[in-house]
């Protein structure tokens, strides 16, 4: 009977418990139906099929190649399943971008707009854009947080979806992969096509005071074509003279580059110092030329600078006016405005804009004057139109006919050493073969001020000559290979280096330094082991080659000199005939290749200072040389960098400017 109870309660218990587990089965299924499905959000599963696998895994299936992967949301995400979308041979887009396509590449330096380019394939290449946009990063001087900017990225996202832009961290470890990649390269280079080097340097204080120095390379390989590399740029503990020396001589260490030939640098009595721990070095290592007795060029510009600021130290009252006529109207947009409203009523066609000189450089104030000139009518207007002009020029007054001649004449003096510094600072041209024609023609224009009537020109012609002949006037002083650089110019020869003697020092005197520095054999700088050092090469009798001055005087002589043209190249010249003289033809290789001028390795400063730009002040100086360095190296040679813009464009936003100025006063 008990247990018949206990059976009975049994189910009784076992009845109520099912009912419970129904009716929270039945709880538990509404809940669920309740609840909408998620629509995957990624685009992935526009491609891709889920499901679970025999081993419980939640997969999602390729619907073109059927490929499975992971993608629990949890362990594994979606980023397998993008990857193999953008390398899917089977999806169709794939297929489209992986068969070569027509393009028009248009070269990057023909402005011809009738140009249509050339016809070329072209196909995805995630590693060619990515390099391309390193290229575009260094060459145009961009931050590195640009690939992160939303604008640039929406632009990328509309012509090229697929490419994965990097982070600013990545394009950084780019740009100086890229600069160790490029530097094997001209290493290389500079071991299979360079014979010697003449380098310049110089240095330079960014705005976080670190003191930088620049070397730059020049030499010219064995296509004749003229190179120029920076090779270093990089701190520097001190501007003393052997600090340089020492930096020089590690620099010159780590590129294997022993065969130094000159070394152009401006006027510092530390640069002296430098030079001769250079020469020891030089005669350590076995490599000097003449016991390094042509090593130290100074840098012609610097020079000339020197000679121009002698010459100004007393400004003419003339000169004064017109700096303060052009910083009153340059001083307001209103006054800029109604002066432009003059030119316009005198209809002077000059587009150049009013510029303000800086008194300690003597080219700002060649450029200030040369256009102010150019509005003697406009200035005289606005005197007429504003009552304050002539009240506010105080004591100096107003510049007067008497002071626009006196501001030409200054022009024109001034306008020989512009143009002279303009064609000596080239650096992708020979230079070395114009050192002493433009010496000799200065020095003739400094006479004919000194014999000058005009008290002002005389004046400042003796100042000058006073400067001129610290440097140049005993040709002792100057560095004597440039007589070389002069002679194996085809179109010169010893009969031009016979008459700048002539004129620089007068017809008797002349022919007797003439005669002396270039024919006398007891004042021969070259001997025997240095010509061989010179040349590089040995006769083909295996003997060493007789000294350079003997080819020069018996055989080069006598040929027939080329007529002046503009188009002639001196460089095409003497690839063309250095087969007929293969030891001159070696010697023009060194000599024509030195820089008369510093301005390649200072024009580096200029991109120093933008890629140091108070934005980017966190750079290391490791980027920064290789930002440097690099963009030297991968800009094609004959792109000429202008930095600055077009005129025209400047007005058009001057106005601009001088329009919303006005509007918000």
């Amino acid at each position: 009977m008990a247990s018949q109870n206990d059976q009975m309660l049994q189910n009784s218990i076992s009845g109520s418990n099912q009912t419970n587990t129904d009716a929270s089965t039945e709880t538990t299924t509404s809940s669920k139906a309740k609840r909408k499905p998620v629509k995957p959000r990624s685009e992935v599963w526009d491609h891709f099929t889920k499901f679970v696998s025999d081993e419980g895994e939640l997969k999602g299936k390729c619907n073109y190649c059927k490929k499975d992967f992971c993608c629990d949301p949890k362990r594994n995400g979606t980023t397998a399943l993008r990857n193999h979308l953008n390398s899917c041979k089977k999806h169709p887009h794939f297929i489209e971008t992986r068969q070569a396509q027509l393009s028009l590449q248009k070269n990057a330096s023909d402005n011809d707009v009738n140009d249509l380019g050339t016809l070329t394939t072209w196909k995805y290449d995630d590693n060619a854009i990515r390099k391309a946009l390193v290229h575009m990063i260094i060459i145009e001087e961009l931050p590195f947080r640009f690939v992160e900017g939303e604008g640039f990225r929406s632009f990328m996202t509309a012509i090229c979806p697929r490419f994965r832009i990097p982070s600013r961290w990545t394009i950084s470890r780019d740009c100086y992969d890229l600069f160790i990649e490029e530097r094997s390269k001209l290493k290389s280079f500079f071991k299979n096509n360079c014979q010697r080097v003449s380098l310049t340097t110089d240095t330079w204080t960014s705005l976080q005071r670190i003191n930088y120095m620049c070397i730059t390379a020049h030499f010219i390989d064995n296509d004749w074509k003229l190179h120029k590399r920076i090779i270093n740029f990089c701190p520097i503990s001190s501007h003393k003279g052997e600090a340089v020396g020492r930096a020089i001589e590690t620099c010159l260490l780590e590129w294997g580059l022993d065969k130094v030939f000159t070394v152009t640098v401006d006027n510092a009595s530390s640069n002296d110092v430098a030079i001769s721990y250079l020469k020891k070095k030089l005669a350590n290592w076995g490599v000097s030329v003449a016991n390094s007795t042509y090593l130290h060029m100074r840098c012609m510009a610097h020079i000339i600078n020197l000679v121009v600021q002698d010459g100004l130290k007393d400004v003419n009252d003339s000169v004064m006016k017109v700096r303060d006529a052009v910083r009153y109207i340059r001083s307001s947009p209103a006054r800029l405005k109604r002066f432009k409203e003059c030119v316009l009523h005198e209809k002077i066609e000059s587009k150049s804009s009013l510029c303000l000189d800086v008194p300690t450089r003597w080219n700002s104030t060649y450029l200030m004057l040369n256009t102010a000139q150019k509005y003697e009518r406009a200035f005289e207007r606005y005197e007429s139109q504003d009552p304050m002009f002539k009240i506010d020029m105080g004591e100096n007054g107003i510049p007067d006919y008497y002071d626009w001649t006196q501001v030409r004449k200054m022009a024109d003096m001034l306008a020989h050493f512009y143009e002279l510094t303009l064609r000596i600072s080239g650096s992708r041209y020979v230079t070395s073969n114009l050192f002493f024609s433009e010496v000799s023609d200065l020095a003739f224009i400094l006479n004919q001020w000194i014999n000058s009537n005009d008290l002002d020109m005389k004046s400042m012609g003796e100042r000058m000559k006073v400067k001129f002949d610290k440097y140049w006037g005993d040709v002792d002083k100057m560095n004597k290979i440039i007589y070389f650089a002069v002679v194996l110019d085809p179109r010169d020869k010893f009969e031009f280096m016979e008459y700048s003697f002539s004129q620089m020092y007068g017809k008797e005197k002349g022919v007797e330094l003439f005669n002396k520095k270039m024919y006398q054999p007891d004042v021969e700088q070259f001997n025997d082991n240095s010509s061989q050092q010179l040349s590089g090469s040995c006769s083909t009798t295996g003997s060493i080659n007789p000294k350079p001055k003997f080819f020069l005087k018996h055989h080069y002589k006598n040929e027939a000199i080329q007529e002046e043209k503009d188009d002639f190249d001196i460089m095409k010249w003497w690839k063309i005939n250095s087969e007929r003289f293969p030891i001159l033809g070696k010697m023009a290789r060194d000599i024509l290749a030195i820089p008369v001028s510093t301005v390649a390795s200072e024009s580096a400063f200029s991109t120093g200072g933008r890629v140091l730009d108070s934005f980017r002040s966190s750079l290391t100086p490791k980027i920064v040389e290789g930002l440097i360095c690099v963009q030297n190296w991968i800009r094609p040679l004959n792109i000429q960098v202008n930095v600055e813009e077009d005129l025209e464009e400047l007005e058009k936003l001057e106005e601009g400017m001088l329009y919303t100025l006005s509007y918000l006063c």
